[in-house]
């Protein structure tokens, strides 16, 4: 059943970002060609339900609409599920930009808002640019969102329209261009302005102008998408978006066909830090800090709360690879780094359980992963993730591996002291639950 599927590379290449997708810069763990390609040679049944557990830009629920599949998406970080419900709109709603748009910039262009001290945008801009970006998002929250999405309990982002989406993601772009100074090295990561740096000053005019750009364009985009011809025409499957951790999905046990998907890889990514200006620009929606949100996350820099113990469910290579990290002679490799590791496989490990329960027997759940380093020591991910699923009752089907000269890890140039292979190894893995 899996030598079936059609597997490409998995790899990322920003050349594939073209089109609408071009307006979704983030970070992927692969392209709308490589779902489509293997969720095309599924043989899935035309009521299928595909979900992708760790969302993201929305690759997976995308695709799978578009080839007529239900599609579940869920993410932990508001951001991405706002990012993903854009990416949803429909090409039909593409003429309802304009009109809206200049609702909202003229609302922005005559209104002023005082600014809070604590205001995270403050972190890169004066106060007044940070009022006149203020000024658009209060102007976006009053013409797009209502009451089913601004609740008493707080802001239900699984309920926001794509169309109130997309212009929160043309001021995502907005800002993160008018930023782009503080992108650092590694290219998920944007840094924080330090205190001996000027803050960023434009006029109202450029912003506004800038927002209205990137909304102008997006409408072209998808207007041209209506008229370009389709060789086949399928209705779209409906899509779900929700705000919810890969450890706690409450989904209907054994109500899933088909998973798809790319846990966040064990390389020390802070996920939130990718997302830092986006997390300011929406913070007056939030009920949980950055800080805390960066926690939550699998994969997170942040020691666990509370003491993790090593389960012999994770299986016998996580658990040596975990003694490796514990005796190593670097600094804080018992502590700090040790700790971190704990709560990465914890969380895997519980995702994976929750993701067996929801998965109908007979379903299938393909796994993205790439393998990366401690030090010198390998973390054989993808081995890992193969154990430690077949212990929580998923069977492996098979494993499609691809070298990558490259890794995020290689960005850091003190990994090279290390000697250890360079690149990364990207395994596409299948499961089945029986």
């Amino acid at each position: 059943m899996f030598d079936q599927l059609a597997i490409p590379s998995p790899k990322q290449n920003r050349s594939s970002r073209v089109g609408w997708d071009a307006f979704f810069p983030y970070y992927a763990g692969y392209p709308p060609s490589f779902a489509s390609a293997l969720i095309s040679s599924a043989r899935l049944d035309s009521s299928a339900v595909v979900l992708d557990p760790w969302n993201g830009s929305g690759t997976t629920t995308q695709v799978a609409s578009k080839l007529g599949f239900r599609s579940i998406g869920c993410d932990i970080n508001p951001v991405m599920v706002v990012v993903s419900r854009a990416r949803c709109l429909s090409p039909a709603d593409g003429d309802s930009i304009e009109p809206l748009a200049g609702k909202v910039v003229e609302q922005a262009t005559a209104a002023s808002q005082g600014v809070d001290d604590d205001d995270p945008l403050l972190g890169w801009f004066d106060r007044g640019s940070v009022e006149s970006i203020r000024c658009i998002e209060i102007s976006i929250r009053e013409h797009l969102l209502g009451a089913w999405t601004l609740r008493p309990d707080g802001t239900h982002f699984e309920c926001m329209s794509s169309l109130a989406a997309t212009f929160y993601v043309a001021l995502f772009l907005t800002c993160r261009s008018l930023v782009s100074t503080f992108q650092s090295s590694n290219p998920t990561w944007l840094r924080r302005r330090k205190a001996d740096e000027a803050q960023i000053v434009i006029e109202r005019a450029a912003i506004v102008s800038a927002f209205g750009h990137y909304l102008d364009a997006m409408s072209n985009q998808l207007v041209a998408g209506c008229l370009e011809p389709t060789l086949e025409l399928r209705e779209p499957g409906t899509i779900d978006i929700h705000l919810a951790d890969s450890t706690k999905l409450v989904l209907p046990e054994e109500s899933v066909d088909f998973v798809l998907t790319s846990p966040p890889y064990c390389t020390r990514i802070d996920y939130t830090a990718a997302t830092r200006i986006e997390l300011a620009v929406i913070a007056p929606l939030l009920e949980t800090s950055p800080r805390e949100l960066s926690r939550q996350m699998i994969g997170s820099t942040r020691v666990p709360v509370e003491e993790i113990v090593p389960d012999p469910k994770w299986g016998e290579t996580c658990n040596r690879f975990l003694v490796s990290v514990r005796s190593h002679k670097s600094k804080a490799s018992s502590g700090y780094y040790l700790n971190t590791h704990l709560d990465y496989f914890a969380k895997l490990a519980s995702s994976l359980d929750r993701i067996k329960r929801v998965m109908k027997r007979g379903g299938r759940v393909i796994l993205v992963v790439q393998d990366s380093y401690y030090k010198e020591v390998h973390n054989d991910l993808p081995a890992i993730v193969s154990e430690m699923a077949t212990l929580n009752g998923l069977c492996l089907l098979g494993a499609k591996e691809f070298r990558l000269a490259r890794s995020m890890s290689g960005v850091n140039p003190y990994t090279r002291v290390y000697k250890r292979q360079p690149g990364a190894v990207e395994a596409v893995l299948g499961f089945e639950r029986l």
